[in-house]
Formats: C-alpha cells, structure tokens, sequence
C-alpha cells in the first residue's frame, strides 16, 4: 500500500537519526497524539525504513540544474551537485550513516528537475483556481541570475612538455642575493610555478636562481646546487603571488634535466600530470566544432596584386550562403570587390583603428538582363549629408536593399596552425591526423593580406525606417558615382566550406551536360556542373520556382544518345539545397519504390570512363589551405556564440564563445553578475526562456535548416540595484510602431545604455570525436572522470545562438 506522507514532512525531518535511541518511543508519543492508530503505525514503519541502510549509488547527472562531479562515500561512488552534495553530507550526519533517508532526500533536492516541475505545477493550479479562466503561462520565469561561463576559441597554449603536480620547498635568489623560502605547484623538465605568499615586487623576464633543497637526498647535483630561471608570468590575489618560470641556462647535457626526465616519468601516476591548458585546450577545440559550421558572418581573404586588392578565399557555411550569393551576378559570378575595393580600404581601415566596424549599404539594379552593384558607405554619406535622405529613401525600397558590417582583422601567421596539446606525449598510432601546414598553404597564406569579416544586418524594422528618411525624388547624377563597373576579366573567389568531417559519401566527376527540368506542369533549361552516382549540381539558365525539399523531374538527351539501355527520361530527384537566385541547384537520386534508373546509368557511366573524368577535388587548389584558414579564423571570431545543452528533459544555456571578452556589453554583464568570471546573460536569457520561447525555436529547427532569427532591444540602466528593475528587454515585434522604439531607445541612452542584438538560433551539428580524441584519451589516462564529464558535455550540445551587435545600425536608421 502506497501512503502519502507529505503533511508528515516536519515529523520525519525532526526524526531523522532517533529511531535506533532509547527515546525514540517516548517522544514519537508525544508528537503523534493527534493521529489515528493506523496513521501512528505507518508512519513508524516509514521512519524505520527510512533509517534502514542503503547500498544504491544515486548518478544525478541530468536530473538537476547543476554540474554534476563524482562523489564518494565509504567506498561508494556516486555522481552528485554542489547542493545534493551538501544535502547528503548534512542527512548522513543526521542519520549516522548511509540510509534510505539520506538517499531520498538527495533525490528531492530544490534544483531537481522533477521537484521544480512539481513546483511550477502546483503553482499554476493554485492560480489558475484563484484566477478562474484566465490562462497563465506555463512556465514562470523569476530568476534574476543567468551566470554563463566564457570560453575562448583562441586558447591553444602548445606545452611541450609533462607538467607534474609536486610540491617542494625550496628557495629563490633574486638579483640582490635575498632569498625567500617558497613551495612548488608543479615542475616539468624546464619549467617550475610556485606559489609566493606575499607582494614582494618580481616583474616578467626577471632572472631568478633557484636553490633545491629536498630533493637532494635522492639526487646529487653535479654541477652547482642552484639553477637559473626566467620569470614568464605572473597571476596575483591579494596576498599571494603564482609564478610561472623556465629554465634559461645551459641545460642541453645536464644531469639535473636527466634526473627530472625520469623522476616525472616514474612518479606522475602518484604526483598526478597537471591537465589545466590540456582540459582548457580540448574544451575550445569542442565548442570551436559547434560554432564555425554555423557562423552568419563571411570571413573574406584578399591578396594585393599590382596595386589593387582582390577577394581570393572567403569560408563559407550553410548560414552565410546567402550573403555570399547575395555579391554574385546573373551568371554567378563574384562581385565582392564592389564591397571591399582600394577606396574603401582606408576607411575601413581607419574605423579598425578605432575599434570600431563599418557600414554599407547597398542594392542591386537589373537591367537588360545584368546585374549592376551599388554600395556607399557610412563615412562616404558622413560627406554627403544632404543625400542621405534621398538615398535610403530610393534604395531602402529595393528588394535588393542590403546592410553590411565590415570588421578588419590583420593576417597572423601563427594562427593557421592548432596542434594538440602534448602532442608528443600521447600515442602517435591513435592521433587524428593533424599535420603542420604544407609550405605550398605557407606560401599561400603569406601571398594574402588582410581578412573581413561581412556581417549582413539588414532586418525589416530597420529597412521600413529607412523608407521614410525622404519623400523627394533622387538625384540620379549623384547615385551613378556610387555604382561599380563591370569587370571584364571575371574575378574568382574561392570557396572554402566550414566543416569537420567530409560528410561527401561519394566521389563527384566535373561534367557538363544538358539537363530539361519540369515541376508543377513549368519547364526549364539546365547544364549539369558535376555528378555522382547519387546526385548531381546543375546550373540553371533563369531562375526557377523551386525550394529545397522540392521533387522534380529531369531529362538528360545528350547522354541519352549514349545508351538505349536505360530511359532518361523525367527521372525523379530531391532538390538538396537551392541558391538565393535559385539558378544552383544541388540534386540527389529520389527513390520511390523502384529501382532509379539515373542511379543506374551514372553508376555504369563512371565505371567504364573512369580514366576520363575529371574528378572534383572539392574545388580545393592546395591541399590543407581550408583547415588552415579555418584555424585562422577561430582566432578572429568575435561575435558572441551562446552553446545550448541538453539538461535532462530541458535546455540550459551555460558557455560562451567568443575572442572579444572586453566589448560594451559583456563588461556590463559581468557586472550583472554575482559570481566572479561568469556573465550574467539575464538581458538575453530571460527572454529565450519565457514562455519556452527556446523550446519552440529547437523543436521546429533541424540540422542544416536555416537559423530562426529575432532581434532583441536591451536597456540597461547605471548603477543597476536590482536587475529587473534596472533591465529592460524587449523583442523587437513588441515594440511593432517607429514611435515606440524611438521611446525605448531614448529612454535607455538617458538612463544608462542601449544594445541590439539580432539572434541567429541554428541546430548543430554532429561533433568529429575523432578530432577530439587525441587530448580526450590522454586526459583520460590521469583523469578519466574529467574526461566523461567532458565527453558528456560535449556530446549534450544541440545548437547555437550567435549574437550579432547590430546597435550601431538601428540607431543610424532610426537617426539617433
């Protein structure tokens, strides 16, 4: 019989630990007069059982709001929080041992999921009771700390060498011959930290002498008894000092670097390895995974050649696509150079300077079946101020209107490379393959001069407010010295795909053949770019009325000359993926019931001219140049990237990505907060978690498809007391009128500071562990719970949400 004993809560708490006690009789009496007999004797059967002992082990990991991290206990290993730790500390206390009450009240804790539930539940009814028919949310949001941790893509710190966890005393020498007793932290072959509890003045580069002491019993020095080291960082608290120093002396032949070769290799089992830069090292390589695969934003490469400044790379990802295609012509054609161009250059190098972006905005004009491009910049209008009216007054009604945000960023060399930390240290059979960049990619890369970065920022709003700068007619003299000329020798700009893993299940061969498409009773003319024996990639000679997801219709009649075999006619295929012009197509075989003839036919086509194709080799010139830039890259990337987790049955939004920790808005985050070196991210979290706003995004999103996007105004006020009062946030279809966002914008500027921020939420993809191996497997090896905690975090990512700042643009378009 199964009793409820929830209004006997006090009682049961009040007697934990005193059934086994001589008093146990007497004043369960006492506290029970009021019950009936059957009440008295279950719920004395209840306090016994709940002293019984307990042999379970409890594992928590994703049935509560917390990281999870082993605990043990008399021999027993269980996976616990922070809180059910303490939980279970104080009730073994109260029950002198492990029982069946510790183990309940440790799976009830406040932050688990089932009890948070019960909770909200209980809420509702009790106010939907109160309130009658009126309809609350199902989910309440009261929390005022959203603390998120920061994760840089750049932290690649190569330590060559073993770190051991080892302390021993000894003493440092500084310059004036004072010496001062201090204790190690740890020690590799040519490096020492040690810990300095006070404030004495050491400074980077200071040459100090160290002084062994301990360890001479096992180890007689055969040169001096003191070692010369170099002072190569220094992290200060308030009254402790941790400084990190490398051997500087002659020490290629020396016994000592024997001595510790060996000494670290026969005791870092017992010592421990220090895993500090290899743990931080993977995580950023784990996170880098999620969020270059889905980055908005186009990273653009150009070369200077004869005095002019040509786009030669950008990399390119689902999500950036259409803003790539957007700078192409009617024939598919690159036009990038109208958007970075000798004259713009300066200006945008000028804004980089100041830390800050630059603004342009451009359209398209058809006529006569081309395409003509025209851009003007912020600091261009800045020179023409009675223009700029007329200007977005004529493009802003364009269909083609576009606003983009250039970010500069220097070409540094040493980024084009990410080896594994340790990598001499770990088993060379089961690495990843990972090899140096090649010197044809050196050679490439050192030909290249500069990266930009092309945000597009163009939203409805923001379009809508530009249409109202004028109602005059515009000067077409003055537009026409914004227009860009046609080039005749076309440029080519390479593309460079974003990925991990070559998801190209089969080899594609560049033939060009006719192709007549038909779907929905409407026909058009195609040319085949490449095939396989699955798909293909046409190009399509106007734009045609299909979206990915479409089945159409093809008929190949030059290559049915070829064969009387197989009937290649009207074979249907699955439209994969589709430009923004709908002239590329993307094809695969689509296979109802029967055989696919296509399949068939390409399948013999390839086999018997194999040595006559040409093989694609993903359109990539030199071997490794992708990997490379895409190293690159991740040193660059500065938009802030929020990495969702699963949690149980729900999501959490916990880590950070991103190399600009020190902008505006993150510095008033980590005020926000109230746990030092986490961000508070309250003026964007509460929105996505009100009224499961994020539950519903993921749930219509799936890999690949294109990102949910929302843009968020965000008030935050000086000197903020209490956060909900000193934040505002508000979803920009809430303030649907120009009035009210000039309202809200104003009223944020005098009270403390307005941001706005376009949200790019994208389903992430599958992790390559393989690439992840080599540091997990040796983390592993010294600490395997790290290395579990680490996979399971890895493995729990489901998407990202990119946070572009688009601040700057919507205050320009609404002239404030």
């Amino acid at each position: 019989m199964s009793k409820d004993f929830s209004k006997y809560q006090k009682i049961i708490h009040n007697f934990r630990g005193e059934v086994s006690k001589p008093s146990f009789d007497i004043k369960f009496t006492q506290q029970s007069k009021q019950m009936t007999k059957t009440e008295k004797f279950l719920l004395k059967m209840e306090l016994k059982r709940l002293a019984s002992t307990c042999t379970r082990s409890i594992d928590l990991r994703g049935l509560v709001n917390g990281e999870c991290k082993l605990f043990q206990y008399c021999g027993q290993s269980h996976f616990l929080d922070d809180i059910a730790i303490s939980v279970f500390q104080e009730n073994v206390e109260k029950y002198q041992g492990y029982t069946f009450g510790v183990y309940e009240a440790v799976k009830n804790t406040e932050n688990n999921f089932r009890v948070l539930y019960q909770k909200e539940q209980q809420n509702i009814d009790q106010a939907k009771s109160k309130q009658g028919s009126v309809q609350l949310p199902t989910k309440t949001v009261d929390k005022l700390q959203y603390p998120v941790k920061y994760f840089p893509c750049s932290e690649r710190y190569n330590r060559m060498e073993e770190r051991m966890n080892f302390v021993v005393p000894f003493a440092i020498a500084l310059d004036d011959n004072q010496k001062k007793p201090v204790s190690s932290i740890d020690i590799s072959v040519t490096g020492l930290k040690f810990r300095l509890n006070s404030k004495f003045p050491l400074y980077i580069d200071q040459k100090i002498t160290i002084v062994f002491k301990d360890i001479e019993s096992d180890f007689q020095f055969s040169r001096s008894d003191s070692l010369v080291y170099q002072i190569k960082n220094i992290y200060s608290d308030e009254n402790t000092q941790i400084i990190g120093c490398q051997r500087i002396d002659d020490f290629e032949s020396d016994d000592f670097k024997t001595f510790l070769l060996d000494y670290i290799q026969v005791n870092k089992r017992r010592y421990k390895i220090n895993l500090e830069n290899t743990i931080a090292a993977l995580q950023s390589r784990s996170f880098e995974q999620y969020v270059l695969p889905k980055i908005n934003e186009l990273p653009i490469y150009f070369e200077r050649n004869s005095n002019q400044i040509i786009p030669r790379y950008v990399l390119t990802t689902n999500n950036n696509q259409p803003t790539f295609q957007y700078w192409q012509d009617e024939k598919n054609h690159s036009n990038l150079h109208s958007l970075v161009n000798e004259e713009r250059l300066p200006r945008l190098l000028k804004r980089h300077k100041q830390g800050k972006s630059l603004l342009v905005y451009s359209f398209i004009h058809h006529h006569q079946g081309k395409d003509y491009f025209y851009t003007v910049d912020e600091d261009q209008l800045s020179e023409e101020s009675d223009f700029i009216p007329e200007f977005f007054a004529f493009a802003a009604k364009r269909a083609s209107f576009s606003v983009t945000k250039l970010t500069y960023f220097a070409i540094d060399k040493s980024a084009i490379y990410s080896p594994f930390i340790l990598s001499n240290s770990q088993d060379s059979d089961k690495q990843y393959i990972n090899l140096p960049p090649s010197k044809e990619v050196i050679n490439c890369i050192n030909s290249l001069s500069f990266t930009v970065v092309a945000s597009d920022i163009t939203h409805e709003k923001s379009i809508a407010e530009y249409q109202h700068f004028s109602n005059e007619g515009i000067d077409v003299n003055k537009l026409k010295k914004f227009g860009h000329k046609r080039l005749k020798n076309k440029l080519v700009v390479q593309q460079l795909g974003i990925t991990y893993k070559n998801l190209r299940q089969e080899p594609r061969f560049i033939y060009k053949t006719p192709v007549i498409l038909e779907s929905n009773e409407q026909e058009w003319q195609a040319d085949s770019i490449d095939f396989s024996v699955s798909g293909l990639k046409l190009v399509l000679s106007e734009s045609a009325g299909v979206c990915a997801g479409d089945v159409i219709n093809m008929t190949f009649p030059s290559l049915q000359k070829i064969t009387s075999s197989h009937e290649l006619k009207k074979l249907p295929y699955e439209i994969i993926q589709v430009n923004q012009k709908k002239t590329l197509l993307n094809c695969k075989v689509y296979i109802r019931t029967e055989q696919h003839v296509g399949r068939t036919f390409f399948k013999l086509l390839i086999d018997k001219n194999k040595e006559k194709l040409t093989a694609d080799k993903d359109s990539l010139l030199i071997s490794g140049l992708a990997e490379s830039l895409r190293s690159h890259y991740s040193q660059c990337i500065e938009v802030p990237t929020l990495i969702v987790q699963t949690s149980g049955s729900r999501y959490k939004v916990e880590v950070l990505v991103t190399n600009n920790q020190d902008n505006e808005f993150l510095e008033r985050l980590r005020i926000l907060s109230d746990r030092k070196g986490f961000y508070n991210f309250y003026p964007i979290l509460t929105k996505l978690y009100k009224d499961n706003f994020l539950d519903s995004c993921l749930k219509k999103l799936v890999i690949n498809a294109e990102p949910i996007s929302d843009v968020l105004y965000i008030a935050i006020a000086n000197n903020v007391e209490q956060i909900d009062r000193g934040v505002s946030i508000k979803f920009e279809r809430e303030l649907n009128t120009s009035v009210l966002r000039k309202n809200f914008i104003k009223q944020a500027t005098e009270k403390g500071s307005f941001f706005c921020f376009q949200l790019k939420i994208s389903r992430t993809n599958t992790p390559d562990l393989e690439y992840l191996n080599a540091e997990l497997s040796y983390i592993s090896t010294y600490a395997i719970h790290r290395s579990k905690q680490i996979e399971q975090d890895i493995l729990s990512v489901v998407a990202s949400i990119q946070c572009i700042d688009i601040t700057h643009g919507v205050l320009y378009s609404h002239r404030l």
